[in-house]
């Protein structure tokens, strides 16, 4: 696992499979697809240099010059890797030689980062917007919460961040900051209805003063607008602080009367809506996130998700199947439109949901997703889950997110691969190609994507397609038989400026009967499981009647009886490489995962949690598959424990990380141990360290909850078996536990 994890380090890429199959059938016969999760803009190693000018790119293919191109040295030509075009050195690369290369041609530095000097000198004048969208519809304890919150973070952003705030309830209102002296004014939209962007500008007074343009778009200072009339909505950090606080210290419950039998009016879309409006008039093109803090479910206007009377309860999994969810479609459709305005804008929209009802985010997914936006699910603004999360997302140093803006991400192969498509947080850009695979997945039928949000941890997932070769082909390329990929990723960099990172790869192949052992050395576990992971996902969303515990069934059965070494129908011959022996157990843990199993999860949170999945790196989403567990006890420090109920000792702690929860739980002596106070008397110092233990690194993690713990573990032990575990505990379920998966795992790949 090791090799796989220094080339993640040196290029931000983990691929199932890094010896690739040659032919289009060999490639169906390997089960998990030819596939990547690359993460565009992860920290590089500190010896990787910033090169200060534009890079260089091939005339035919517009590839960009990397260490596989063959370079002459004497006739100053490069051949590129990919559609091997001769292309001329320009004038300021004359002096290269052997011994004198320019860095994008050093062979470690096949990842490298571009930030040219001299294009676009007001770059710096590109200012981050926070845009703040404010749910009034809840108690005065949970508005409380909030506005703390706020306040928190209001003097963490950057000073020359524009800053602007709406709060809506039963109606939307868009707050003037920029009031200087005068009264501010607040301008408030009836949130019962559809808002065009047309009203906007004429209610807002865009035109008082200057008349309106009499054809084209109106956007920006650019287009039509005066800065003028742009900063009494929109206004820099530093100097808005004062009206900020103002606004947010009034702040009070929606004053519309709400009956006993009903929820509160809360239009949810009219207000996303405006923002959207807003921003794309005044500032598009800019690195602006629009930041929605939401206290329950939209009941009026366009995206409301359940309709006002508390007899109709909020749809359920069940409801959405059986297509009985009267309003989930239409908001839906609303929120698509909405997605596509924001891609085009280059905006962002972030969610914090911090309510015990549902509020709407698996209707809001399609618009969060698509802009690469942040989605934080709590039970009340009170929690450390959301006041924490949102000051990461202004904080710098060591702890910042490194959000950027304005991404493009585009790829280029070898001629023998095609891409399907791009699991994760960004949107089509519909540039069509011969690169473009005839299957389209997910964002498919394009070679490149808009990413108008995107952080250090932003994960996206791509799907190949290997184009079948000829067999004299085959022999032909033996003397080159690698295939090359090319990820460019163009940015707005957090600190203003525009940045190109280039990542060059090259994965031998193999093809022949011979080359199941190859393929076998290059294969990597947990990014497979991680791949299978978010493709599961995507067809539970997207394909009617899919049976999810199947399909995965079958893919590992096939996938053991390709690569295991056995004799026919003797399921005991059976025996797995190493390289392969962990991916049983993930898929079994992926079969009782939160992304397959919705049993006793709302819509939301399922589509939280597939969001979080869909765009983490291999690392965090593997813990998300199958949590890691460990175990402290008195003769032994903390060490790795198997995720099995035969773990649960009474003179053990265990700490349980899901990643989305973290629990820490007591053996039953050790907590009557706890109850007792032994941990206060100074002779059991031991036992007061021990408990402290599992505590640091919890808190080191997250949170704590102690109810997972059991929803988790491997019912190895459960009422119906024979014989019980000594010393671990007895699970009350009807989960086959691993070992009798593998049995029938077993006897199924050696038919």
């Amino acid at each position: 696992m090791t090799e796989f994890l220094d080339l993640e380090t040196q290029d931000a890429v983990r691929m199932p499979w890094n010896v690739l199959p040659g032919t289009k059938q060999e490639a169906a016969q390997c089960v998990i697809p030819i596939s990547a999760i690359y993460t565009p803009i992860k920290p590089l190693p500190n010896t990787t240099p910033l090169l200060p000018y534009s890079p260089l790119r091939c005339r035919n293919c517009r590839s960009v010059l990397n260490p596989f191109s063959i370079v002459d040295f004497s006739t100053k030509i490069w051949i590129c890797s990919f559609c091997l075009h001769r292309n001329h050195f320009p004038h300021h690369y004359q002096s290269i030689s052997d011994d004198n290369l320019p860095a994008e041609l050093f062979p470690q530095y096949t990842t490298i980062e571009y930030e040219p000097q001299n294009e676009r000198p007001t770059s710096q004048a590109i200012p981050q917007v926070f845009f703040f969208v404010v749910d009034t519809c809840m108690i005065e304890e949970e508005i409380g919460f909030l506005r703390s919150g706020l306040s928190r973070v209001i003097g963490e952003i950057p000073e020359n961040s524009l800053v602007g705030l709406i709060t809506f309830g039963r109606y939307v209102c868009v707050h003037e900051l920029g009031f200087f002296g005068r009264v501010p004014k607040v301008y408030v939209f009836n949130g019962a209805k559809e808002i065009t962007k047309d009203q906007v500008l004429e209610q807002m007074g865009f035109f008082l003063k200057k008349p309106r343009p009499a054809t084209g778009v109106v956007a920006g200072v650019r287009d039509g607008l005066s800065q003028e009339s742009i900063s009494r909505f929109l206004l820099p950090a530093a100097d808005c602080e004062f009206a900020l606080n103002s606004v947010l210290d009034e702040l009070q419950k929606d004053p519309w009367p709400v009956p006993a039998d009903q929820r509160a009016p809360r239009s949810t879309g009219t207000a996303l809506t405006i923002a959207a409006h807003l921003l794309g008039v005044c500032v598009p093109g800019s690195g602006a996130r629009i930041m929605a803090f939401l206290g329950g479910p939209a009941t009026e206007g366009p995206g409301s998700i359940v309709s006002k009377a508390l007899s109709e309860p909020i749809r359920s999994h069940k409801d959405l199947d059986k297509d009985a969810a009267p309003f989930f479609n239409k908001a839906v459709k609303l929120y698509e439109g909405l997605a596509k305005q924001l891609v085009h804008q280059g905006h962002v929209l972030d969610v914090f949901a911090c309510a015990l009802d549902q509020v709407g985010v698996a209707e809001l997914k399609v618009a969060v997703e698509k802009t690469g936006g942040l989605v934080v699910l709590a039970e009340s603004f009170g929690h450390s889950v959301f006041k924490d999360s949102l000051l990461r997302v202004f904080q710098s140093g060591d702890n910042d997110l490194g959000l950027s803006s304005n991404g493009i991400f585009e790829v280029n192969f070898s001629k023998d691969i095609k891409i399907q498509g791009v699991l994760g947080p960004c949107a089509s850009l519909e540039k069509k190609g011969a690169l473009c695979s005839d299957t389209s997945v997910g964002q498919g039928g394009t070679t490149a994507w808009k990413m108008c949000g995107l952080d250090k941890s932003t994960s996206l997932c791509l799907i190949f397609d290997i184009v079948k070769k000829e067999n004299s082909d085959v022999i032909s390329q033996a003397a080159n038989n690698q295939f090359y990929f090319q990820f460019l990723t163009y940015y707005q960099h957090s600190n203003g400026q525009m940045r190109l990172r280039a990542t060059t790869l090259s994965r031998r192949w193999v093809t022949g009967p011979g080359n199941v052992q190859d393929l076998i050395a290059g294969f990597d576990q947990e990014a497979a499981a991680v791949v299978m992971g978010r493709l599961v996902s995507f067809k539970m969303e997207t394909e009617a009647e899919f049976d999810p515990i199947r399909w995965l069934d079958k893919s590992l059965i096939h996938l053991c009886s390709r690569f295991g070494d056995y004799q026919k129908d003797s399921p005991s011959s059976f025996v797995l490489s190493p390289r392969l022996s962990i991916i049983p157990q993930f898929v079994f843990n992926l079969r009782r995962s939160q992304f397959v199993q919705v049993f006793n999860n709302s819509p939301d949170e399922t589509a939280y949690f597939r969001m979080v999945m869909n765009r983490e790196n291999v690392a965090n989403s593997v813990v998300m598959i199958q949590p890691s567990l460990i175990s402290y006890a008195f003769n032994s420090g903390a060490e790795p424990a198997l995720l099995d109920v035969a773990s649960i000792a009474a003179d053990r702690i265990l700490l349980l990380d899901s990643y989305f929860t973290v629990v820490v739980f007591h053996g039953s002596t050790i907590a009557q141990w706890r109850k007792a106070g032994y941990q206060n008397e100074p002779e059991h110092k031991v036992f007061a360290q021990l408990l402290q233990a599992p505590l640091d690194d919890a808190e080191a993690i997250h949170g704590s909850q102690a109810r997972f713990l059991l929803a988790k573990l491997n019912p190895s032990a459960t009422y119906n078996s024979d014989a019980p575990t000594p010393g671990g505990d007895i699970l009350f379920t009807d989960d086959v536990s691993f070992e009798i998966f593998s049995d029938h795992l077993q006897r199924l790949a050696v038919q």
